[in-house]
């Protein structure tokens, strides 16, 4: 393999440069911001530094030449052709490993992607994901940049970017409720908006799928939280039944036993305090049949995001639900926590109206969302 450095005052012209002496079959392996004249550390000179690299073309010898000659155009065409594309995933494979390797040194604003996938980089740093899951996605789009021959619009970057982000969320459970279980258990901390998105999926149940439905309460700590479910309750013309204690839950589940679907809302206390894990664990009993949905508001950092789901993972977590889609513009964070924890969404909210501003999750979704389409 040729391998040449090549400074050039901006990147578009050290393309040329590599282009003119290394052919279009060059590609990049390294790039980063050097400065070069001035006068005792003034006035110096922002350049760009790439190391390009391409294979040079094996020498023939005469036998060759003299089998080549006989044999057919076709036969050559077709040998070819499949020598080449080994050769090209090969050459692939290893500038995906060298770049996984090297990003971590170089700054992203001169990152070695070519231009149109430094924009889509840049989007995704904005976004707020995760380095390790940034370099996987940038990989694949820079293998099929280069299958491209260097040439695709930005719709089909975007295309490609949000098939990657599909792939990574592949075999994780999405979609709404499954109709699989009895009851419907949301948890949760304080404020992300339970007891509202509890009422969403109640209404749809009601209107859509025509089913009995009813309503279970374990939230005896907060303030009007009994009157809010009793007020969405009278609504949809369901009965609400109030459990302080694991005598008043067993109580309930009689009284609502001829019914489709009973929704139960938690208290929504101090996620940090492992006591109100513990207290739920008294109240419920997780291990009747009952599908939980953990519910987070999207405005929440990533840290957050992360001790709340730690802090819950005592109770097994069918799905998340993300609420506040509407309130932020950042959404790596929920990106990273379903490919960390392998845990699909069900629903995503984006308003407080009731039964509507409530979305059923799908990973074309999560990719709709985290690349603008769903937000315009």
């Amino acid at each position: 393999m040729k391998v040449k450095k090549f400074v050039a005052p901006s990147m578009p012209e050290a393309m040329k440069m590599i282009r003119a002496e290394l052919g279009s079959d060059a590609v990049i392996l390294n790039s980063k911001v050097v400065h070069k004249g001035g006068f005792f550390g003034l006035f110096t000179k922002k350049n760009i530094e790439v190391i390009a690299a391409v294979d040079p073309k094996p020498a023939r010898s005469a036998a060759a030449e003299k089998r080549d000659a006989s044999r057919s155009f076709t036969s050559l065409v077709e040998e070819k052709k499949p020598l080449e594309d080994a050769a090209l995933l090969h050459e692939l494979h290893e500038l995906k490993t060298m770049i996984k390797q090297l990003s971590t040194n170089v700054t992203t604003e001169f990152a070695q992607y070519p231009q149109p996938l430094n924009e889509l980089n840049d989007l995704l740093v904005e976004q707020e994901v995760s380095s390790d899951l940034r370099q996987d996605i940038m990989a694949h789009l820079l293998e099929r940049w280069y299958l491209h021959h260097a040439n695709a619009t930005k719709e089909q970057l975007f295309m490609w970017a949000k098939e990657v982000v599909g792939k990574q969320l592949e075999g994780l459970a999405f979609g709404g409720i499954s109709f699989n279980k009895k009851y419907v258990n949301v948890v949760g901390p304080t404020g992300v908006g339970k007891t509202t998105t509890l009422a969403k999926m109640a209404a749809e149940c009601v209107l859509k799928h025509r089913k009995k439905v009813a309503f279970m309460t374990t939230d005896t700590y907060r303030i009007a939280a009994i009157d809010q479910l009793k007020t969405y309750a009278k609504i949809l013309d369901v009965p609400l039944e109030v459990c302080y204690n694991m005598e008043d839950f067993q109580e309930a589940k009689k009284k609502l036993e001829h019914y489709d679907i009973v929704f139960i809302d938690t208290a929504g206390r101090n996620f940090r305090n492992p006591q109100y894990v513990n207290d739920l664990q008294k109240i419920i009993d997780f291990n009747e049949e009952m599908e939980t949905f953990l519910v987070l508001a999207l405005t929440a950092k990533w840290i957050d995001m992360k001790a709340i789901y730690e802090q819950f993972a005592a109770i097994h977590i069918d799905r998340f639900i993300f609420t506040k889609l509407d309130e932020t513009s950042h959404y790596g964070a929920m990106l990273r926590l379903m490919v960390d924890s392998k845990i699909g969404a069900a629903y995503l909210t984006n308003g407080q109206n009731v039964p509507d501003d409530i979305i059923e999750a799908s990973p074309e979704m999560v990719a709709n969302i985290l690349f603008g389409v769903e937000r315009r």
